[in-house]
């Protein structure tokens, strides 16, 4: 948890920014990757610093050579703590000129950072913005991964709450909500094919963390998280440097956060790759259908990128892998013959386990659009028994365009710090479907259809054409009203009707 203080350090810098002269969120959260970027550059050369001089050898890895770069400048003034000293003229010349053509350099580097630096660009327009800045950055601590990673989540809100850049961002207790369904486990292979700023794979790291504390201690599960467990693909070079950044600020050494078009035909070698994927595709998303992969298309004939990227996790998924994604609710009912088949394969060819309907409010204010998430395990053999149905009403914050939270900081989210009271249910059912998830396959299958949760066997949903909305099952509680007698009712309408005729006769008394 970030401090109000850290909060309000981050607010100047965006502030700074913006009376800077540059106003699109994603631009200033880009230039200010690159910033942080460079600070952990000199944090590495610090240490490896350290380290030399402790065992008294030279450094085994010099982030900045010895030297001078091609325009002669010393690389050691390429450093974060050397050049936010420096005037802000100079400071300015030193990371327009220097600092960032070094950047392009580092793509000889094996990390996935290095690699999306290639094509850095510094766009900060004056040395009076930069300095302040630059400033600003430094005071703030960045020393501990927990912080470092709040920062930079808290950055990344603000890309969500200055308007057209937040369908780049899930709400987060929505994520950690799949997360917790899911489970991830220290061997998984975790894939988001959509990744944007990777908060699925943030969110999935860190519940490893918490919940498997000896992952880092095990040389080879050290190895398979920080080098081969996350995998996230986005075909915007800005979310992909983005994406990597946050990666990095939550303490994962090399992700494999890489430029791909997910639905296009050169995902060749991915197949039956992953054993957990964690999304939200877009919905309604530009097409290349002449460019689709055509393994996609047999799967699935379609133009809906929804049901296209459905069909790719089935592809991606090893047997026994397991998704949580989000849908649109139009998935669940449409008609088309791609929405009944793709349905049909999750049902009848594969094992889906649950259908959670989130509320309409969830994304707001950046789409209305009503959602689910769907969790499915691919078993190419069928398995469906009863599909899990749970219909979130609450999420913790209004469903209107402020979003405000109904409740406080330690009781949001899918495992609040405080346990709910059962009147504040009402306000957060995330912690709720937890708790039913885990009876999914015992009480869960008791409970009746009146209900928030209930279980429907395969076979009625068959019978209803693989119809997954919840609106289909849900059986309403009519309640009792008692009616009085009808000859109760029949004189009081006689009594009605002489006091309307005395009422006339008295009027036109009156008008004579």
């Amino acid at each position: 948890m970030i401090t109000g203080n850290i909060k309000n350090q981050i607010d100047q810098i965006w502030n700074a920014f913006w009376s800077g002269g540059i106003s699109n969120p994603l631009e200033v959260i880009e230039q200010l990757t690159y910033l942080l970027f460079l600070r952990r550059l000199d944090d590495l050369h610090t240490l490896e610093e350290n380290k030399s001089a402790r065992l008294k050898r030279l450094m085994e890895r010099r982030v900045f050579p010895h030297g001078n770069d091609p325009k002669g400048r010393s690389y050691e003034d390429l450093r974060w703590s050397r050049f936010k000293h420096f005037a802000p003229g100079d400071m300015y010349t030193v990371l327009g000129e220097h600092v960032f053509p070094f950047l392009r350099t580092l793509g000889g580097d094996d990390s996935t950072y290095a690699h999306h630096m290639k094509d850095a660009r510094f766009t900060i327009p004056t040395p009076a913005l930069l300095a302040k800045v630059v400033d600003l950055l430094d005071a703030v601590p960045m020393e501990d991964r927990d912080t470092k990673g709040d920062v930079y989540e808290y950055m990344l809100g603000k890309i969500a709450s200055a308007g057209q850049n937040g369908q780049f961002r899930t709400p987060r207790h929505i994520i950690q909500l799949m997360v917790e369904l899911t489970a991830p486990q220290p061997t998984d292979v975790v894939c988001d094919p959509a990744c944007g700023t990777a908060g699925f794979l943030v969110a999935a790291g860190e519940h490893l963390r918490e919940r498997h504390p000896t992952i880092l201690h095990d040389p080879q599960l050290r190895e398979h998280f920080h080098h081969r467990m996350f995998h996230g693909f986005d075909f915007d070079n800005t979310m992909l440097r983005i994406g990597s950044m946050n990666m990095l600020l939550h303490g994962v050494e090399n992700p494999n956060i890489r430029y791909r078009d997910s639905l296009a035909q050169d995902h060749a070698g991915e197949e039956e790759k992953y054993t957990l994927l964690l999304a939200n595709p877009p919905f309604a998303g530009s097409l290349d259908y002449d460019n689709t992969a055509k393994d996609l298309l047999q799967i699935v004939k379609t133009k809906k990128t929804e049901l296209l990227f459905l069909a790719l996790f089935l592809r991606l998924l090893k047997p026994g892998g397991r998704a949580a994604v989000i849908v649109p609710d139009g998935v669940l009912f449409g008609s088309s013959t791609a929405h009944k088949e793709l349905r049909r394969m999750l049902v009848e060819d594969q094992k889906l386990d649950a259908v959670v309907k989130l509320p309409g409010g969830v994304f707001r204010p950046y789409a209305g659009v009503s959602t689910a998430i769907l969790l499915f395990t691919k078993t190419n053999s069928g398995g469906t028994d009863q599909v899990w149905f749970y219909d979130v009403e609450a999420d913790g914050w209004s469903l209107d365009d402020k979003r405000t939270p109904l409740l406080p900081d330690d009781k949001l989210g899918p495992v609040p710090r405080t346990a709910l009271g059962a009147d504040e249910h009402g306000k957060n059912n995330l912690p709720d479907v937890l708790a039913r998830w885990a009876g999914r396959n015992g009480a869960e299958r008791e409970r009746a259809r009146t209900t928030q949760s209930f279980c429907v066997p395969k076979d009625d949903i068959a019978a209803q054409g693989y119809d997954l909305s919840l609106n289909r099952y849900k059986e309403v509680v009519h309640e009792a009203v008692e009616h009085r007698a009808p000859k109760q009712i029949l004189a009081d309408l006689a009594r009605l009707e002489e006091e309307i005729q005395r009422g006339i006769k008295e009027l036109e008394g009156m008008l004579r």
